[in-house]
This record gives structure tokens, sequence and C-alpha cells, in this order.
């Protein structure tokens, strides 16, 4: 069954935890922004976690599509986070540490629900593919397993991005899709993963 990313929320079960791989920039900050936008639209925060370029695209997207980003950034309905910073307050001795990434990221979801306890939160991550990049392998899998066991305690949906050229080294496309719910194709269509 397929669904789109930018509206399947209410179809969509209740962890949602997409791969989209990439080819350029320009194809993900339109997935990206396509998933955020949908999100602001029913009230949804929005988390990104990603490079200084990324970001960028993504707020250019978003502001395509006619999103107030400053008034979103203001109120904290959209939280912007340095990849890589973010990394360094939970890897250690170049493995995620369980407790310092829950800690971390239960803190930023509180920022981005802005006291409800209701609301729902959508992220963009890009640390997965920071750490696929410098390969990493064995650390981004471990990212992805411990975004599953948050998903546990807490509601947000969770988009991760992988660049397609890291992926033809090597045969690990098995071990990430098997993180994630859906994989989002190309027109942003989300099919589950079997």
């Amino acid at each position: 069954m397929k669904q789109s990313a930018r509206s399947s929320s209410s179809a969509r079960p209740a962890h949602y935890h997409a791969v989209r791989f990439y080819e350029n920039d320009k194809s993900l900050s339109n997935i990206v922004a396509e998933f955020l936008g949908d999100g602001f639209a029913r009230g949804d925060g929005g988390i990104v976690v990603a490079t200084p370029a990324q970001r960028a695209a993504i707020l250019r997207e978003l502001v395509a599509r006619s999103f107030d980003v400053v008034r979103l950034q203001r109120s904290e309905d959209l939280v912007l986070l340095d990849a890589e910073r973010t990394l360094s307050t939970f890897m250690t001795n170049g493995k995620p540490d369980v407790d310092r990434f829950t800690n971390s990221m239960r803190e930023v979801i509180k920022r981005a629900c802005r006291g409800r306890a209701n609301r729902r939160v959508r992220i963009y991550g890009q640390m997965v593919d920071i750490l696929w990049r410098t390969e990493e392998r064995e650390a981004a899998i471990r990212l992805e397993v411990l975004w599953n066991q948050l998903a546990r305690t807490q509601a947000f949906s969770l988009l991760c991005g992988y660049a397609m050229g890291h992926f033809y080294k090597d045969a690990h496309f098995d071990d990430i899709c098997g993180q994630h719910t859906h994989v989002v194709s190309t027109d942003g269509t989300a099919a589950a993963v079997a």
C-alpha cells in the first residue's frame, strides 16, 4: 500500500520512520519541505537536524511553499539543529550513547511540542547520513535503532535521508531499510517496507 509522505498522517501507523535515498540535495529538500509543510498545516511541530547547507535548502523550499519560517522558528514550531553538533552531544567512542541520545532528543521534542502533551512532531534527520558518509556504518544503524526505541515513548514521525552514492559501494541497503517503516520515492510517495 502506497501513501503520500505529505498526506499520510491520518492513515499511517503510530510509528512512522521513513527513509529517502536521495540523488541530489534539491530532490531531498523538496521531499523534506513537503513532509514538514504537511505537518505544519496539521498543527505538528517540526525539527530539522541537518548540515547548514541542507537546512538552508529546506528553508528555501518551505518559503517557496508560503511558510513563514521566521515565525515558525521564533515560536519553536520549527527547531533547527546542526547535525554534526547534535551528533557530538551523544556520541561516545564512535558509538551513539543510548542515555545521552534519549535525553538530548526528548528535550528537543519537548521544545517543539511547546507544552502540548498530545502534539505530534515531524523530524528530518541527516545524522545517519553523516555517519554513513564517514564509513561509520554500525554507528548509523545503531542510531536508527535508538530512534525506533525512542518512538516507544515519544510521539513523532521521522524522515531520514541517505545519499544514494554511498550505497553503491556496499550491500547494507537492506540493513537500513530494515530499520524503517517506509521508503519514500522521488515523488514523495511512501511505500511500507515489507
